[in-house]
């Protein structure tokens, strides 16, 4: 358990960024290795952090070492696509019942469990992961999933992320932990180019990245590894032989990002591929941290041609929606890398942001909003359903972006609501998820079901609206419309509300 917490603070002592790696030792624990405190799990575990982060690898099989309940909690939480094999949307689990911790069976089931899945699946790797049950009862998957890699021949990687040391985001981190210490590196790669890539942090939801990755192979880059992405176990075991990176998702793999930098002198930069600018500034930054590392100068130019010929495009194709999302107001609730991505790319198609949320957001992530918007009272934390509902109205949105946790929030507001988080079934990354973006968000707001639900329901009693005139609250009631209103009335009677 010593080791764990180590571990534990090692990931959130690990920052990368330039800001960041200009701060003492001290400023960086005061701001990042807060102490856990009750509720910390709160929206997600550390092992719900850890599978989320590593199941869209999709040759691999992914073996829950616990109850079956951990596995039904974080099967398939994530909208991530595949183009290939599909054996990770299978469940695997050992199902541990309280016989097998009793009588000291788990370790023997969590061994028969690999052995089975090896014979009926011939996966590539399978990653094991301990839960809160097995990590409390001292079963060591290291050595079990060490004998099962020597006996079978089989990469068995041990994924060390009990849900009760920390939250979803410790989760994530410990995961790029497991990858860099059992599974990068691994394996070296028959044809390394002057021109290979990771993209870290990138989880090609709705196969969003498969509209980035044409671009960056019409440069001549390819993708050695997308971390975890549409990836496979091989590409991952050889990411370290790329010769540059870019994140994604900072909060989740920047320190692995930082460590592999330190190891194999892989640079990297924090990026995004939403909005316009967003994609062009990453193609630019990738050129250039490869023609750095001795890929042909050339590629720059070939960069500038590009972005010019994809942003003339995506100009054209937006003109059709610019007029007419132009000056709505949007609030955004989500968080991470998308609190200032997502809010650039909406500002680029003509709309105003009242708020958005930077819950799980780097101080990187919240500096860059604060550039964008100029104004910091637009920035909250997490709020409560009530505060965020009263938000919405007194700055008078027309649409919320958001997960599908809060979408019932804008629905009782009688507010258009689009998901942006990874429950969403349309992609929006590069210049053709920009355009998409923006027709989605079309959608919604001219939607003709709005100002039907804003009118009063046929059924509604008739009310006693009270208005001010000359200083003085004024009585005025309105006549019932029909007999029907009239048996309403006396029914429920009447009741006062104010403008």
């Amino acid at each position: 358990m010593s080791s764990l917490n180590a571990k534990n603070k090692d990931a959130f002592h690990a920052l990368a960024s330039e800001r960041s790696g200009s701060k003492g030792p001290k400023a960086r624990r005061r701001n990042c290795a807060r102490p856990m405190a009750p509720g910390t799990a709160v929206g997600g575990c550390a092992f719900d952090g850890a599978k989320v982060a590593l199941q869209p690898i999709t040759d691999v099989a992914h073996l829950i070492h616990g109850p079956l309940a951990c596995e039904g909690n974080s099967w398939d939480n994530r909208g991530a696509a595949s183009s290939g094999p599909t054996l990770w949307r299978t469940s695997f689990t050992t199902d541990l019942t309280e016989i097998d911790i009793v009588m000291g069976h788990s370790e023997r089931r969590l061994f028969k469990a690999i052995r089975e899945i090896k014979d009926g699946y011939a996966p590539a790797a399978i990653f094991v992961y301990s839960t809160c049950v097995t990590a409390m009862i001292g079963d060591d998957i290291d050595v079990v999933c060490k004998r099962a890699t020597d006996e079978f021949a089989l990469p068995v990687v041990p994924v060390n992320a009990p849900g009760f040391v920390g939250s979803k985001n410790l989760g994530n981190k410990l995961a790029g932990e497991a990858l860099l210490k059992h599974v990068i590196g691994t394996v070296e790669p028959d044809e390394p180019g002057l021109c290979d890539i990771n993209i870290l942090g990138e989880f090609n939801l709705s196969g969003e990245f498969w509209q980035v990755k044409p671009l960056l192979h019409r440069l001549g880059i390819r993708v050695r590894a997308c971390i975890p992405g549409d990836a496979r176990y091989l590409q991952v075991a050889s990411a370290h032989r790329s010769r540059a990176a870019m994140t994604v998702c900072s909060t989740a793999f920047v320190t692995l990002a930082r460590k592999m930098q330190e190891r194999w002198d892989i640079p990297f930069f924090e990026g995004s591929f939403y909005g316009i600018s967003g994609t062009s500034e990453a193609l630019r930054r990738i050129a250039d941290l490869l023609v750095k590392k001795g890929a042909d100068p050339s590629l720059l130019h070939r960069t500038e041609i590009l972005v010019a010929e994809e942003e003339e495009k995506v100009w054209k194709r937006l003109e059709a929606y610019r007029p007419r999302l132009e000056g709505k107001r949007v609030l955004l609730n989500t968080g991470g890398v998308k609190s200032w991505s997502v809010v650039h790319a909406l500002m680029e198609i003509g709309m105003e942001i009242v708020g958005t949320s930077v819950k799980k957001s780097t101080l990187e992530d919240r500096e860059r909003v604060k550039q964008t918007l100029k104004e910091e009272n637009l920035l909250f934390e997490s709020m409560s359903p009530r505060e965020l509902f009263s938000l919405l109205l007194e700055r008078k949105a027309d649409i919320m972006l958001s997960g599908g946790r809060t979408q019932y929030i804008a629905l009782k507001a009688k507010l258009p609501w689009l998901d942006i988080n990874q429950e969403r079934h349309h992609a929006y990354a590069g210049y053709e998820g920009i355009v998409q973006l923006a027709r989605q968000i079309d959608l919604a707001i001219h939607n003709p079901v709005w100002p039907q639900v804003r009118e009063p329901a046929p059924w509604e009693p008739a009310l006693v609206v009270e208005k001010r005139a000359k200083g003085k609250r004024k009585r005025v009631e309105p006549k019932p419309r029909d007999h029907s209103q009239k048996m309403l009335r006396s029914y429920y009677g009447t009741r006062r509300i104010s403008n």
